[in-house]
């Protein structure tokens, strides 16, 4: 019988709930599996809450910690799972590394390239996984996606995509947090909630060879922070143009600043047809549709369908275990599979920083004012956007 894993979960907000109700379900289907054994947060009520639920689950609660360095002294860990903010990311995940513990971050991997080739670094340099919690490209429809491109051809082979959205969103102060300060979050919805994008046209088409950008913040946004109005870093708009290696080109378009009647589209083509779908930052969905060049329509739920029925017991198992087809609780299990079997993760940090690369190409044009390779943005060649927040942090 392998090992049971000690657990811990830095960050105890946000996201991490997700996280947490996955481990959970983990427990029902496979109880020897792991442990909580230790929750860290800043704030230690959210720690103590997540504590007691995990305690409802096993014969003793995890103890709580407010910082990660106490944590590591008084707990022998066999993984972390990372939920603080973006610019924590690579702090706490290097020292845990240090410490020879397994790490999984939320995306964005790191706050800039040089954050998330560090945790790398530290990966290979004790022996560690390094793994990214990106769990969109998990899902059935995701997955069933990547097989119609890449080997049934069902719309022939891919040629470009439209991934568009405009809105608008009132500019009245909000509460300030952490995520609308340039060096805590490294940026806005492009490298955000825009991981997941960005992760699933490289799972779709591979990599990407140049990025032509521009991103803005059209209306002046600002915050509430101790009773004082400050600057709300985060941009409202962006419109890119990505090239992709196998000539594979699309366009995406997000803006929160278009007053008046708003729209959000998605269409993938293929040179024998389209999928129609309809969410800029997730998705595909089971919802969308496909539209083939005579006109003939046929709900994307019946190519899932037809992707569920050519896999094996095996792969369903490997793909979703436990049955699992939540991309969280998915990826939560990957990752404690993968320390247990000595194997990567689907995700790995090296993965995670080639759909990060993208999102920061995007920014690194719209500084430059030019098309940049994505090549020189994943290598570090161009880093201009980026270098402000790499001082800011001491990543030299």
């Amino acid at each position: 019988m392998a090992k049971k894993l000690k657990l811990a979960i830095i960050g105890c907000g946000g996201m991490s709930h997700g996280h947490l109700e996955g481990y959970i379900n983990i427990k029902k289907g496979e109880p020897e599996k792991f442990e909580f054994s230790a929750m860290c947060d800043p704030v230690l009520e959210r720690a103590q809450n997540f504590a007691n639920e995990a305690a409802k689950t096993q014969d003793k609660a995890p103890r709580v910690y407010t910082d990660v360095t106490t944590m590591l002294k008084n707990e022998d860990l066999d993984a972390a799972d990372i939920c603080s903010r973006h610019s924590d990311h690579h702090v706490n995940a290097i020292e845990c590394l240090n410490h020879g513990v397994n790490i999984m971050t939320e995306k964005p991997f790191g706050v800039t390239i040089k954050a998330s080739k560090a945790i790398i670094e530290a990966g290979k340099r004790n022996g560690k996984i390094t793994a990214v919690a990106e769990n969109i490209r998990r899902g059935p429809s995701q997955r069933a996606a990547r097989w119609m491109f890449n080997e049934s051809k069902i719309i022939g082979d891919p040629r470009m995509f439209f991934s568009q959205m405009a809105q608008w969103r009132d500019v009245n102060p909000g509460g300030w947090h952490w995520r609308l300060d340039l060096m805590l979050g490294g940026g806005g919805m492009v490298m955000d909630s825009g991981a997941h994008f960005c992760d699933t046209i490289r799972y779709l088409f591979g990599d990407v060879d140049t990025v032509y950008a521009r991103v803005e913040q059209l209306e002046p946004r600002k915050a509430i922070k101790d009773g004082k109005i400050v600057k709300d870093w985060q941009e409202d708009t962006w419109v890119a143009t990505i090239n992709f290696k196998n000539g594979v080109i699309g366009t995406w378009t997000v803006t929160w600043s278009a007053p008046g009647q708003g729209f959000s589209h998605v269409f993938y083509y293929g040179t024998e047809g389209s999928l129609r779908d309809g969410d800029v930052f997730h998705g595909p969905w089971g919802n969308a549709e496909i539209t083939m060049k005579d006109g003939t329509k046929r709900p994307f739920q019946e190519i899932v369908d037809e992707y569920m029925k050519t896999l094996s017991e095996d792969e369903k198992n490997r793909l979703f275990p436990l049955g699992f087809t939540n991309g969280v609780y998915i990826e939560c299990y990957d990752f404690l599979d993968a320390i247990q079997n000595n194997r990567q993760p689907e995700v790995t940090g090296e993965v995670g920083l080639r759909a990060k690369a993208i999102c920061e190409s995007i920014y690194e044009s719209a500084y430059c004012g030019k098309a940049v390779k994505y090549d020189d943005v994943l290598s570090g060649k161009i880093n201009a956007y980026q270098s402000q927040i790499d001082n800011y942090w001491g990543l030299w």
